[in-house]
């Protein structure tokens, strides 16, 4: 006796695919079904919702089936895709690189704010992205800062590449340079900023972190001591010999280290220190700038 025909119209498929993941407890099943399917399918994901008669062949369903079953089993939705929307733009995504984070578009508007407020967007600055990973910030800065030059320095070559594919990607490669360092280490003085979203969770809160994080970032890029705080103190330390006067150092931090890292700022002789908080209203990103040289 043979089993009726599977239902190929992509909207079905969807369905299927999102209760399956809602059963698996994803929270943002619906969404993830039709970025994976859709993806699977080489089309935009709004089409499933537009044209739910499409009908999928063999192969796309068995692509497509292989990706649920993948984000079933905790990957999430960008490795399996292998690339993440970030401020608009597409970034390729390796194993060796933090997958973007929205929370982290709050440090590029703090930076595009202060431009704006500096000598504006057109203004040719050269300014410094401290562990670079996928790129996704210095690139985003890039995108709206026409005549800037950024370094993008990291100690993984594997993250350097795909920064530096990402960056040709999005029409940004001939101003994006790659350095290979720890951190500031081995930059130039006269910087006009410097930017970095660092390792800034502590080794005690591992146990915290969902699955999904836990087992596909890599874990340089997460964590940074006992304190979270290991990362600042390497980087503040440097940032005032490597600012020309009065630019500010900009940095991602957890939602409890602003006094933390405030302080750190200080000690290392930066000034005009400022906490700016994300939507969700957690402290997000400190700027502290050098006034005194």
């Amino acid at each position: 006796m043979s089993s009726n025909p599977r239902d190929r119209r992509i909207g079905t498929v969807c369905r299927e695919a999102r209760a399956r993941l809602a059963a698996a407890g994803v929270e943002t099943a619906a969404l993830d079904a039709r970025l994976l399917v859709a993806a699977a399918a080489g089309v935009e994901p709004v089409v499933p919702l537009t044209d739910p008669d499409r009908e999928l062949t063999d192969a796309v369903l068995a692509l497509a089936d292989s990706h649920i079953a993948r984000r079933v089993a905790g990957e999430p939705v960008g490795r399996i895709l292998g690339a993440r929307e970030f401020w608009g733009l597409t970034f390729a995504l390796s194993r060796e690189v933090l997958e973007p984070r929205p929370d982290t578009e709050r440090l590029v508007e703090a930076v595009l704010d202060w431009c704006e407020g500096a000598q504006g967007r057109e203004h040719p600055y050269r300014f410094a992205d401290l562990g670079t990973g996928s790129g996704a910030i210095a690139i985003a800065l890039l995108s709206e800062l026409p005549n800037a030059v950024a370094i993008a320095t990291d100690m993984a070559p594997g993250a350097l590449l795909t920064a530096r594919d990402n960056a040709v990607r999005n029409g940004v490669g001939d101003r994006f340079l790659p350095c290979r360092g720890d951190f500031a280490s081995m930059l130039a003085p006269g910087m006009d900023f410097l930017v970095s979203n660092p390792p800034y969770i502590s080794l005690t809160e591992e146990v915290q972190l969902s699955r999904e994080v836990r087992e596909h970032d890599p874990r340089a890029a997460l964590f940074a001591g006992e304190d979270g705080l290991d990362a600042y103190r390497m980087i503040l330390p440097q940032a005032k010999a490597l600012l020309a006067r009065f630019a500010p150092l900009f940095l991602e931090i957890g939602a409890s280290q602003a006094v933390a890292v405030a302080r750190l700022a200080k000690i290392a002789g930066l000034e005009d220190v400022q906490v700016f908080q994300d939507l969700a209203g957690q402290d997000r990103v400190v700027r502290a700038a050098c006034v005194a040289k």
